[in-house]
């Protein structure tokens, strides 16, 4: 019986690679191994969106090939993309596999199927319906990784989300590299066609969308969001990455603060309590404390509900990592003055919400109370012990910092 030990690093859709990777594993007959010392094979999916990514894959590999060298050691994933031959060179015994060769490699199939039938340690399930990006932004060496735009089948992504739906999950993620630049293969069907279309599927289960850029959400995806309420989540997740126009044109980001300020507006426009959240990157090169200054009174003046905040990292290959580099330290202040405007955000949301109703999915039980979140992407604790589950209406009592609590609509 052969073993395998799978560890993914860094973002969702290697998580959800991962799951498929590990259905597939099940599939074929593997057994899962307790620890990558006992396993027959060691499959990393990695990562390499920063220095601190590669170097976290660089000392695991250095630890299996210590405490396992008889395993076969298999990296797929962005840093082995991006840094094969370094990889080839600094560990031998490594085997450098693409996403897309995995199953010839390892189930001798043309391809792995990235579908998936739940998420492992999960209560939301999440679908990937889009790989590949070519936007080549001055700082990410994601395109150099992940270069080819592919898009799953429309009628796969109906079938896994009904087989999902079927498998009790109330809320799926559609995800992707950049899953605005959705086109099914077989019918041209864009992302706005595809949500008619799930809107369509039978279930109690509503869809987010991940990460997406603010170009590629058209106005037939809004339109879509604003016909089937019950159905998208009331919540977008738009990188911004900089509210300064020259930093903006810096990044190679293609589009300006006003056109960012305008797609909130439209957003909002389209549904109230929309939840707005962003990207925001710290110490860019080019980025001056004016600069700096001009991105937080941006982000305050739209009100985005919360952000998630990077530290620059230089990435070899990408054009950014050829410019004069910010001192770390001041990398760090600019982190944490980000990270202290999300909690601001976070807690002027929440308090926002406050004597609204509101659908909430119920994620886990905790400290006694049943814990979920909106459609809007916020955390609400229900203050009454109950039993339920899945989807329920509440009405929003109150909030204690970044939280609402709520009680439920009978």
């Amino acid at each position: 019986m052969t073993t395998f030990f799978l560890k993914t690093f860094g973002c969702r859709v290697n998580q959800v690679e991962s799951q498929a990777l590990l259905e597939d594993f099940l599939r074929h007959g593997f057994t899962p191994a307790v620890n990558f010392e006992t396993a027959d094979i060691c499959l990393l999916n990695t990562c390499t969106v920063t220095h601190q990514a590669d170097k976290d894959v660089e000392k695991l590999v250095r630890q299996i090939l210590r405490r396992n060298p008889h395993a076969r050691l298999i990296l797929t994933g962005c840093y082995a993309a991006a840094h094969a031959a370094h990889i080839q060179s600094t560990f031998p015994q490594a085997q450098v596999v693409g996403k897309y060769d995995l199953g010839r490699v390892l189930f001798n199939e043309e391809d792995v199927c990235w579908a998936v039938s739940g998420h492992e340690g999960h209560s939301r399930a999440f679908i990937k319906i889009q790989d590949g990006c070519d936007c080549f932004c001055s700082y990410c060496i994601v395109p150099f990784a992940r270069p080819d735009k592919r898009s799953k089948p429309q009628e796969d992504v109906l079938a896994e989300i009904q087989n999902l739906v079927h498998n009790g999950f109330a809320e799926i993620v559609l995800t992707g590299i950049n899953i605005g630049n959705y086109k099914c293969p077989q019918t041209g069907a864009d992302l706005a066609v595809l949500c008619e279309k799930i809107a369509q599927l039978p279930g109690e289960f509503r869809i987010r969308f991940s990460s997406i850029e603010l170009q590629t959400v058209t106005a037939g995806v809004i339109a879509a969001l604003k016909k089937y309420p019950a159905r998208f989540c009331n919540y977008f997740h738009l990188p911004l990455q900089a509210g300064c126009d020259s930093v903006l044109k810096a990044m190679n980001r293609h589009y300006d603060t006003a056109a960012y300020r305008a797609k909130v507006d439209e957003l909002r426009a389209s549904a109230p309590q929309m939840g707005i959240f962003a990207d925001v990157i710290a110490g860019f090169p080019t980025e001056t404390e004016d600069d700096f200054e001009q991105t937080v009174q941006f982000i305050r003046q739209i009100k985005l509900a919360g952000l998630h905040v990077f530290s620059y990292s230089a990435r070899p290959g990408t054009k950014a990592a050829a410019l004069p580099q910010l001192p770390p330290a001041e990398i760090k202040r600019r982190a944490e003055v980000l990270r202290a405007l999300d909690k601001e955000l976070r807690i002027s949301f929440a308090a926002s919400l406050v004597g609204t109703e509101q659908t909430v999915f119920i994620e886990e039980h905790k400290n006694g109370h049943l814990q979920g979140i909106t459609s809007n992407f916020q955390p609400v604790i229900l203050e009454e012990e109950t039993s339920v589950h899945g989807l329920v209406r509440v009405e929003v009592t109150r909030s204690e910092g970044p939280l609402c609590f709520a009680k439920l609509i009978v």
